[in-house]
């Protein structure tokens, strides 16, 4: 009973989800492997390819839809990794491929899988 008061763990406010409606929800994901050993930060829009797996969006063919939970370090073999499916994010906190810039009709793909976008506070 002793360690009852110890610090368990930290959490540091990103902004990226931005109110508690629609309810987040996680799910596994693999993200393809990339030629060159990359880290994806956590907030990358992701976009799903003709062979079911993951890809930065704007990086290539495929269908937006997810949002990366952590950072996540990809190289010459694909990544198991968790994935935002639903949620409200901000979407000045996500990223997307450098010379990719999200639309309007990704914003509304990604509604209809019940990713919703508001901005945060910088309190």
């Amino acid at each position: 009973m002793s360690d009852l008061y110890r610090n368990v763990g930290e959490m540091n406010y990103d902004g990226l989800i931005s109110d508690l409606t629609p309810r987040t929800e996680v799910r596994g994901g693999t993200i393809a492997a990339l030629e060159k050993e990359t880290v994806l930060k956590r907030g990358t829009i992701l976009s799903k390819n003709a062979d079911g797996k993951l890809i930065v969006l704007g990086s290539g063919e495929g269908t937006v839809n997810s949002i990366l939970c952590d950072d996540v370090t990809v190289g010459a073999s694909d990544v198991e990794t968790a994935v935002y499916t639903a949620g409200c994010f901000d979407l000045d906190k996500t990223t997307v491929a450098d010379d990719y810039t999200i639309t309007a009709e990704d914003i509304d793909a990604l509604r209809k899988y019940g990713i919703v976008f508001k901005n945060a506070s910088d309190i």
